[in-house]
């Protein structure tokens, strides 16, 4: 036994559709309005052309009821709403809860609140209201939660009413919207730049300058002057009878310089692009990491450079900022590589997140490792990755860092501190 299932509306009934939604919001004519129209002009017409004086007038009076209706229509109700504080900043996939409050200083009926969202922050508030007494207090919480990063508004907020006989429709707006920031998902990650497979000639960069801390213990050695007394080890005071330092591995150097493929046809298509958004999200986290860790950060894309040369946890929320508004760009990954090659500060460490390696982007990255730059490969994978990708990052010579939509990046960055050159 078969279902019967809905049949889809056709594209003359969708596009009916629309026109009366277009003539509801550019005129305020409701389809009962649309209709009481075409009925007084079918009225007119056929009252000339009879003639017949009767139907003429009773399509003359079905228009002063339209006209009055949409006069009464016009007036601006003494409504009042406030909407409560939300937050400047958010990260994404985090709740956000409001209030509105709604007042009025004349007797109402029949209103519907409305509040405006974006479709990466939910579907719009809608609140009907039967009465609203002078005096008296409308409250109404609702919440939303952004999937995306971005920059949204919140609102307008509208008030939607009708005249006495529905025949026309009118929206005022009671509140100015809000912008929300909301930042790309941060998540903890481990990309060690210090790795001891710098320490020996002849592949250790030229140009490269130490990290003098340092993350990793290498060992320990006799305290000379000068050696700062908090990296004293005290138990070695009392084995060995004295003074010992502890020794951290060798570091490449305090900057970094986070390189996000822009180019739209390299990501995965959708609006948003699943991979750009891991893409992001890998550039924030990698970001704030290195920026707790108290190095100097950098950020381009195909593009140009967003942030230059970011150093402190304070700039955290910065850079949050740029990367909740970057977007894909019409620029190949080659463009971006080739300002790598100009650039006079050549002693830091560089992470380039992509989800292509063509065969020139190739080319040029190990042109770069060839004069010893520092350089990390984040490859987002999908569905869609050319299976060439994969294959020229493997001959990279290089840290390669596969990353995946739905995969947790703490997982995956990982292994990277024990991954070496092959």
């Amino acid at each position: 036994m078969s279902i019967d299932q809905p049949r889809p509306e056709s594209g003359s009934a969708v596009s009916t559709m629309s026109a009366l939604a277009l003539l509801e919001q550019r005129v305020g004519l409701t389809r009962g309005g649309t209709s009481v129209l075409g009925l007084a002009a079918a009225l007119v017409v056929t009252g000339r052309l009879l003639p017949n004086r009767g139907l003429a007038l009773v399509g003359y009076g079905l228009v002063v009821m339209l006209v009055l209706s949409w006069v009464l229509g016009r007036r601006n109700l003494s409504i009042e709403a406030t909407r409560s504080e939300l937050p400047r900043r958010v990260p994404a996939r985090r709740t956000i809860e409001a209030e509105l409050t709604v007042t009025s200083t004349r007797r109402q009926s029949a209103v519907v609140i409305e509040e405006k969202l974006d479709q990466q922050l939910g579907d719009s508030m809608r609140l009907g209201v039967p009465v609203l007494i002078p005096g008296v207090e409308v409250r109404h919480s609702y919440a939303f939660t952004p999937q995306v990063r971005g920059v949204f508004d919140v609102g307008p907020m509208l008030v939607e009413f009708s005249d006495p006989f529905g025949l026309t429709r009118r929206r005022q707006t009671i509140a100015e919207p809000e912008t929300v920031i909301v930042h790309p998902v941060v998540e903890p990650v481990m990309d060690r730049i210090i790795s001891r497979e710098w320490e020996d000639p002849p592949i250790r960069p030229p140009v490269s300058r130490p990290w003098p801390t340092g993350f990793e213990f290498y060992g320990m050695r006799d305290y000379v002057h000068g050696d700062d007394p908090r990296r004293i080890v005290w138990r070695a005071l009392a084995q060995y009878g004295k003074y010992m330092v502890r020794e951290a591995e060798q570091g490449i150097t305090d900057r970094v310089n986070l390189y996000l493929d822009s180019d739209v046809e390299s990501h995965s298509p959708g609006r948003p692009s699943p991979t750009f958004e891991v893409a992001v999200s890998v550039a924030a986290s990698l970001g704030v990491r290195h920026l707790k860790d108290g190095f100097s950060v950098s950020l381009d894309t195909n593009v140009q450079r967003h942030a230059k040369n970011f150093r402190g946890i304070g700039k955290r929320i910065p850079l949050l900022d740029l990367l909740a508004q970057v977007n894909p760009e019409r620029t190949s990954l080659d463009l971006l590589l080739e300002r790598m090659f100009v650039d006079p500060q050549r002693n830091a460490h560089n992470v380039v997140i992509t989800p292509r390696i063509s065969q020139s982007a190739a080319s040029r990255m190990r042109l770069l490792l060839e004069r010893g730059t520092s350089l990390v490969v984040v490859l987002v994978l999908s569905d869609e990755t050319e299976p060439m990708t994969v294959h020229r990052a493997g001959g990279l010579r290089c840290n390669v860092i596969e990353v995946t939509p739905g995969i947790p990046l703490g997982s995956v960055f990982a292994a990277v501190g024990k991954s070496k050159v092959r």
